[in-house]
């Protein structure tokens, strides 16, 4: 083979009990256009901050132009000839484009002429970043790294927030890269992308390299297989339970929690069908990313949205929790048109939202009590005493129901993480609630605290309240969903029955790949989830 321009061999890293990286390696050659792929969290982000410098590995070898480096910073990557464009601008808002460039110590006629390269041709530099729409900021920080001339350019979904023109000069440009001799990492989500652009792919799968992919006929049908990996002889599921058989819908209504050590399968409970669903979602558009989403959500239904990094799913949850206005489309809530201008406004309605981020739900130096207590102060209107009793008894059967550990209880921070994540959970418990939106509420948790999580959503389901699921680990779907969405560029692509929503199905769907169970958007009624017949 010849020289390998970049070597990376048995990458490790852990953060605390998870493990981002097992084993990963990754070969460059010069002059290539190599794809990095795998699914949510298999470690493609990880692996590129630890060659770039932002992040140590805990094991492992890398080699660029064949002399072993440690690279410990970014300016030891740039040294040596290595440069990315990460998935969220570098840029530092408060700052203008000028006062950016020279803290990077990038010059400022080459990202000019790179710009005008990529289709930006006037661009005032005296504004601040934060003023900037994405597509801009993306540009700009890829115009900043292509500025410094890397041998190794790594781009990191670069193309998810761009228009079709941008995406375009992008793709033209990483062209010409490999036309120079100089070699692109290219990580991105879109199969068309990686087919058209790219010369070979290495496919990681739990923080492990599982193959390399020469783009040929059917490659994005064996990078797609090499994601997956392997069906288990014994068909158990990642979770440690045994894989569920299909179960028709209306089947199951969930009453108990199963016993330590199992989830139950209780994807297919009893959904009332109701003239109108609890919550109504036409034609939105938000941001960059969101650009046309329609579905119902109804009493008793956990709906999961299944979508890929980047493809709108964060615009979507935060235009329904009150945190983003969006652009056009209209919402429902029981039949009732609405508009949210904050979060307060989605809470009145009915509508509570548990991040992904943690932390970013809780108030850390609190206590577990008056993290879960909070809506309780808050929907006090008027002056006079609160009632502690009903308050202490409330916040006390939300922590019992969800087992949350509370020998912490001084202060909320020193909670392990699936404790915390109970903890936002519980604040909604303890109040009631009708309309829960989830937003990976399980990532970086413990498979115990997950399987609590997951069967306390059936039982607020089937109590009657409806919950929104979006959740990176796509065999979590089946076994707590009712049917599933699936959203691609911004876009309803298709919906899933629970029967049929496993794994393979998904993943092929999210990457807008043909499926036989996949349905088609528009071939299910979105107030009674059946097909609808011709004529």
């Amino acid at each position: 083979m010849t020289d390998l321009l970049l070597e990376a061999t048995g990458v490790a890293k852990r953060y605390g009990a998870v493990a981002a990286l097992r084993d990963a390696s990754l070969s460059v050659l010069p002059g290539e256009v190599h794809a990095l792929m795998g699914a949510n969290g298999a470690g493609k982000s990880t692996l590129v901050k630890i060659l770039t410098g932002t992040v140590r590995a805990d094991g492992g070898s890398i080699k660029v132009g064949g002399t072993t480096r440690s690279i410990k910073s970014p300016v030891d990557a740039r040294r040596a000839g290595v440069v990315s464009v990460y998935q969220d601008p570098s840029l530092i808002p408060d700052l203008t484009i000028t006062q950016n460039l020279r803290l990077m110590d990038v010059p400022r006629g080459a990202v000019h002429a790179w710009l005008e390269e990529l289709g930006i041709s006037e661009l005032d530099f005296s504004r601040y970043a934060r003023d900037l729409p994405l597509p801009t900021m993306r540009v700009l920080d890829l115009a900043r790294a292509l500025a410094a001339d890397p041998d190794i350019l790594m781009l990191d979904e670069m193309t998810a927030a761009l228009p079709a023109d941008l995406t375009e000069r992008v793709l033209e440009v990483v062209g010409q890269r490999r036309k120079t001799g100089k070699s692109v990492i290219f990580i991105s989500h879109r199969l068309i992308e990686i087919s058209r652009l790219c010369d070979r792919a290495t496919v990681l799968r739990d923080g492990s390299t599982v193959g390399v992919v020469d783009m040929s006929a059917g490659a994005a049908e064996r990078i797609v297989s090499l994601m997956l990996g392997p069906i288990p002889e014994d068909d158990v599921t990642a979770t440690g339970g045994a894989a569920p058989a299909p179960v028709a819908r209306g089947a199951i209504a969930p009453t108990a929690v199963p016993p330590r050590g199992t989830l139950a399968n209780t994807a297919a409970s009893t959904v009332a069908v109701d003239v109108l669903p609890r919550l109504s979602v036409r034609n939105l558009r938000a941001g960059t990313n969101l650009h046309d989403v329609s579905f119902d959500l109804r009493t008793g239904e956990v709906l999961g949205i299944v979508a890929l990094e980047g493809q709108g799913q964060e615009e979507l949850f935060e235009v329904l929790a009150g945190s983003r206005r969006a652009n056009s489309g209209q919402l429902q809530v029981d039949g009732k048109s609405v508009r949210f201008g904050h979060p307060g406004d989605a809470i009145r309605a009915g509508l509570v939202y548990v991040p992904a981020d943690r932390l970013q739900g809780l108030l850390p130096q609190r206590s577990v009590h008056e993290n879960i207590a909070l809506p309780f102060s808050a929907a006090t209107r008027h002056w006079g005493l609160l009632k502690v009793a009903e308050e202490k008894r409330k916040v006390a059967a939300a922590i019992a129901r969800l087992q949350i550990d509370t020998r912490a209880q001084s202060e909320v921070r020193r909670l392990s993480g699936g404790n915390q994540q109970k903890v936002t959970v519980a604040r909604w418990i303890a109040t009631g609630v009708r309309t829960l939106l989830c937003f990976d509420p399980t990532r970086g948790i413990d498979v115990g605290t997950k399987r609590q999580i997951y069967q306390l959503l059936r039982e607020l389901a089937a109590a009657g309240a409806a919950v929104l699921l979006y959740t990176s680990e796509l065999e979590e779907v089946q076994l707590t969903c009712d049917r599933a969405v699936v959203i691609f560029g911004g876009r309803v692509v298709a919906e899933i029955t629970a029967a049929d929503a496993d794994e393979p199905t998904l993943l092929r769907a999210a990457y807008a790949l043909p499926s036989d169970a996949a349905i088609p958007v528009g071939a299910l009624d979105l107030v009674g989830g059946a097909p609808v017949a011709d004529g």
